[in-house]
């Protein structure tokens, strides 16, 4: 159990890693929240599908692969760049070490670009538009990056640097075997509100108002990009570039932020036709399949065909759902 003190605020929290044990196996705290980010994107997801003409199904078939790609992207990541502390003694790699990612070791950036590529690779498949898919998922991926911060609140780690702000917190650091009391930015809480203001602005103010594909997508990446640059500044335990003074993630939020900002004006400067929009020629061809079906049961003038009328246009429906009925028009 550890002591967070907020002094400036004038409380403090008693914060432990472990919750309770199953069979004499530690379940940690910080693998509960991040399950309950992971469960709420789901919920929030599969909620709004629909919106952007992705089915549920694609939805769930989607996650089976991401997520296991996503947190062995993550830590790939943060192995790569903290790669002396998976030496032996020979200066050996230990590969044992490596894969024990429940002693800890996760970078985000690392999760974000395998669960990109793992899209990109799943919606090449299943004839779906990138773009589409990702508007929907990074709102997802906002809520889980919200969350799982306060992960990282019970570890009591991903904090900054010394500060006297008055939202400044207190903890014991390890400092040549001795505990140092240190005053310092809580910029796990900074990046949790960072992610709550901008799944807010995307979800209630873009959504409402997007022109094309990509656009949420786009403002993911420059919202998330423009935040970590400044956060990571402030951050005690960045990754460095090897044995550079470079922040890996603040260069690489500045990169993105750049990118997709300039990615994002342009397109905002062009005109865009709504019809083009994923959902909205899926929902195009739903019309046509069902006004089909109906067409057909008209021509039909026994009652008994009348009678049975609605149920081939709810089989219609049904069947528009399925990606067999999206694939023959795409």
């Amino acid at each position: 159990m550890s002591t967070v003190t907020f002094n400036g605020l004038g409380f403090s929290v008693n914060v432990k890693q472990i919750a309770f044990h199953i069979f004499g196996w530690p379940i940690h705290w910080y693998g509960i929240i991040i399950a309950v980010g992971f469960l709420l994107a789901v919920a929030y997801c599969s909620r709004k599908s629909d919106a952007y003409g992705i089915s549920q199904d694609d939805l769930i078939d989607l996650l089976i692969a991401a997520v296991p790609l996503s947190i062995i992207g993550a830590r790939i990541y943060y192995v790569v760049f903290y790669l002396d502390l998976y030496r032996n003694a020979d200066s050996s790699l230990n590969f044992g070490k490596m894969i024990r990612i429940w002693d800890g070791g996760l970078a985000i950036y690392g999760g974000i670009i395998a669960a990109a590529l793992t899209l990109l690779v799943f919606c090449k498949i299943r004839k779906i538009p990138f773009l589409a898919f990702a508007d929907l998922g990074s709102q997802g991926m906002l809520i889980g990056q919200m969350v799982g911060r306060w992960g990282n609140f019970v570890n009591v780690e991903a904090y900054g640097a010394e500060t006297t702000l008055p939202w400044r917190m207190g903890i014991y650091q390890l400092v040549d075997g001795n505990y140092q009391y240190l005053e310092v930015h809580p910029t796990f809480l900074y990046e949790s509100l960072w992610n709550l203001l901008g799944f807010l602005l995307l979800s209630q103010v873009v959504a409402k108002r997007r022109k094309f594909d990509g656009e949420i997508f786009l403002g993911y990446i420059a919202w998330y990009g423009l935040g970590r640059s400044w956060i990571e500044g402030l951050r005690a335990d960045s990754l460095y570039l090897f044995s550079t003074g470079i922040r890996v993630s603040q260069m690489l939020a500045v990169v993105t932020f750049v990118i997709a900002a300039g990615a994002l004006v342009m397109m905002l400067r062009r005109s865009h036709r709504p019809e083009d929009m994923w959902v909205n020629r899926v929902a195009a061809w739903r019309s046509e399949e069902v006004s089909a079906v109906q067409m057909k049961g008209s021509d039909e003038t026994t009652p008994e065909n009348k009678e049975d009328e609605g149920e081939r246009t709810e089989q219609a429906l049904l069947k528009s759902d399925s990606k067999d009925g999206f694939d023959e028009h795409t």
